[in-house]
């Protein structure tokens, strides 16, 4: 019998999630020769080394842009993420949970589930009165208001309300929460044929029946907003990623996900430990089945062909990454990669001759390639001894919060709080009242008022206690400040070991797009030169780097500023245990997240771009892209999965994980 062999470019989270797939998944009867099988091999290449374990060990911890960092290198301690750091997760047992309207990351929490993780998911949440530090001002959200403004000079009274209430502006041109698209589904639709609905004046730049699509999301907000609204969201918001010139269509749906009041989990294990499991779990399916894992690191793709119909490629060892070192073939490919670096394989065969057919340099494939936008992104982290910015500062972050979730209820339930009450929290609102579950609460007189009207009934003294020490909650932020620092996550004392003595971590600098710039600058002092060119600097590859003095200053007296006032010397925040950071601008990513360009129908993208020579004339080979940067999730660990998961469905016959009759893993194309 002829074996096969399958080989997956790329150790991030789609790298993983298919080579999981192939060894576990399901396959519709006639198609079950195309999944793995005893004797078959399984090749696994990527350009750094990730400590997946004691035996396979790195210098980073694994997930690609998912980089977990805990101090001193202890899985027991305090942690930081320095890169993607939560999701949204999906109640899949509610019981309109299959419907198109259930919020949250369907594959993501699948995959956490099977993993045996659910005991590590907690929630990861954002507070309803965030802090802001705006044009050297120091306040809190809930203290705006039409006579305690922000300090915009914006039209229509914008700078009385929340920042974000620009971007609900902007999606008043076409959607309001009773006409907009409100499925996954119908937002596919709406993002190739959403227009303008709304009458707009002459003045306007755009008008009624635009497509949305062909409009970059920055042109529109400034012509809606004016300067003074534009800057207002663009630093109000934290992410300077969500305000530039990308596809106006998109950007209605995915800003809404970075409002407060949406609901997030994590893992106790830091996000980096799902990857841990599923590389421990892929190499024992290959065990049990027979198939040859072969996991290579400090490889990369340094170019394919298909030759033919047979796929070769060659590899570059990590010490010296633009020569080839080695070469193949394999009967599928997958590039598990994002932009940049395919970017990096299609430029070696681009300027010679050479025999077969180059997929990657195909003149459609370029153009689709070139419809996701990258995005530099710079963490920065810190430990310290203590929570300064909660016991020391003048500006505390507001972080203590309340929060009804089924977990409260069970321990309610274990504390016989009473069994009539619990059903009537525990049902959705209705008739005008507020919601109940799942819904963040300020302040433990908020959440109890709401309580008591749902039961119009009073609580006894203890049964309050019972239900506010159950359901309290530490948010983590973030505060936002128009500095380069950008953003602020309070990760706090969240070690697995509660009997080490407290340390307390912080994400002390979350931004992305030209900031990143900013820091880059202070790696270096002033009587040092650059021995490095900035396109082989691949220090993502390796992790966590020191943070430099110079460099230690300047965070620190922005963090001083946000949380003591504009006039705070840098030494009002202590000195750290500990600092690192990770430029994701740098090679092989070149972005920390991606976002869609205008004038493109990112359906049909999504569609072929995974299998690319779908857009060449004539061409079939089983070269696959998948990743987060096209996906219908960008920036999230959802969009990697579900590209992965499309392709399997679509190419290899393998049965859906979960229903997609209402979540279709990628848009449609029609």
């Amino acid at each position: 019998m002829t074996t096969k062999t399958y080989s997956i470019f790329g150790a991030g989270a789609a790298g993983l999630y298919t080579a999981w797939r192939l060894l576990s998944g399901q396959t519709r009867e006639h198609e079950h020769h195309k999944l793995l099988g005893k004797g078959d091999k399984l090749e696994l290449y990527d350009w750094g080394k990730y400590d997946f374990s004691k035996e396979d060990h790195g210098s980073r911890a694994p997930g690609a842009r998912v980089c977990t960092w805990h101090y001193q290198n202890d899985p027991s301690k305090s942690y930081v993420e320095l890169g993607g750091m939560r999701y949204s997760e999906w109640n899949s047992k509610a019981k309109d949970a299959n419907d198109g309207k259930a919020p949250g990351h369907r594959l993501v929490t699948t995959v956490i589930s099977k993993l045996g993780l659910d005991q590590y998911s907690v929630p990861f949440n954002e507070s309803d009165n965030p802090l802001y530090y705006l044009r050297s001002e120091n306040f809190y959200l809930q203290e705006v208001t039409s006579r305690n403004p922000a300090p915009y000079n914006a039209n229509n009274y914008l700078a009385s309300l929340s920042p974000n209430q620009g971007f609900t502006v902007v999606e008043d041109l076409a959607v309001t929460a009773t006409t907009g698209p409100q499925t996954r589904r119908e937002w596919d639709h709406f993002y190739q044929h959403g227009k303008i609905t709304a009458e707009l004046p002459e003045s306007s730049i755009f008008q009624k029946g635009d497509k949305l699509k062909d409009i970059g999301y920055w042109n529109l907000m400034f012509d809606q907003l004016g300067s003074e609204g534009y800057n207002y969201a663009a630093d109000g918001n934290g992410y300077t990623s969500n305000v530039i010139n990308w596809n106006a269509a998109v950007a209605f749906q995915t800003n809404n996900e970075f409002t407060p009041g949406n609901q997030y989990k994590t893992l106790t294990t830091g996000y980096s430990g799902m990857f841990k499991a599923l590389f421990e779990t892929i190499k024992q399916l290959a065990k049990d089945k027979g198939v040859i894992f072969d996991y290579q690191p400090n490889h990369r793709l340094h170019s394919i062909l298909d030759i033919d119909h047979v796929i070769h490629y060659s590899i570059a060892n990590r010490d010296n990454p633009n020569k080839k070192s080695g070469s193949g073939t394999t009967d599928a490919a997958w590039l598990a990669m994002p932009r940049y670096a395919l970017e990096l394989v299609a430029q070696a065969t681009r300027y010679e001759s050479h025999p077969g057919l180059d997929v990657l340099n195909g003149q459609k494939v370029q153009l689709y390639m070139e419809a996701s936008i990258m995005q530099p992104s710079y963490k920065i982290g810190m430990f310290f001894k203590e929570a300064w910015w909660l016991t020391q500062a003048s500006y505390p972050p507001q972080l203590t919060s309340y929060e009804v979730t089924k977990d409260v209820l069970l321990a309610l339930e274990k504390q016989q709080f009473p069994e009539r009450y619990l059903l009537k929290i525990a049902r959705p609102a209705v008739d005008g009242q507020a919601e109940i579950m799942n819904t963040p609460y300020s302040s433990a007189e908020s959440l109890l008022k709401v309580v008591e009207q749902r039961l119009q009934e009073r609580l006894t003294v203890p049964q309050e206690e019972q239900l506010l020490s159950a359901s309290t909650r530490n948010t983590i932020g973030p505060s936002v400040t128009d500095n380069p620092v950008r953003m602020v996550v309070y990760f706090g004392n969240n070690a697995t070991d509660k009997t080490a003595e407290p340390v307390y971590g912080l994400l002390a600098a979350y931004d992305d797009e030209m900031f990143t710039t900013f820091w880059q600058e202070l790696e270096l002092g002033p009587d040092e030169q650059r021995h490095l060119p900035i396109s082989e600097n691949t220090e993502p590859l390796k992790g966590p780097r020191k943070l430099p003095p110079r460099m230690l200053k300047m965070v620190r007296k922005q963090l001083a500023n946000i949380h003591f006032g504009p006039n705070a010397d840098f030494t009002s925040v202590p000195e750290p245990l500990d600092a690192a950071y990770i430029d994701w601008s740098l090679p092989p990513f070149n972005a920390g997240y991606h976002a869609w360009a205008a004038h493109y129908d990112i359906g049909d993208v999504q569609q072929k771009i995974r299998k690319p020579s779908q857009l060449i004339p004539g061409a079939d080979t089983n070269i696959f892209i998948v990743g987060e940067a096209y996906s219908n999730d960008q920036a999230w660990v959802e969009g990697a999965y579900c590209t992965a998961e499309s392709v399997l469905n679509d190419f290899f016959g393998v049965i859906p994980l979960i229903d997609n009759t209402h979540y279709p893993f990628i848009c449609s194309g029609k």
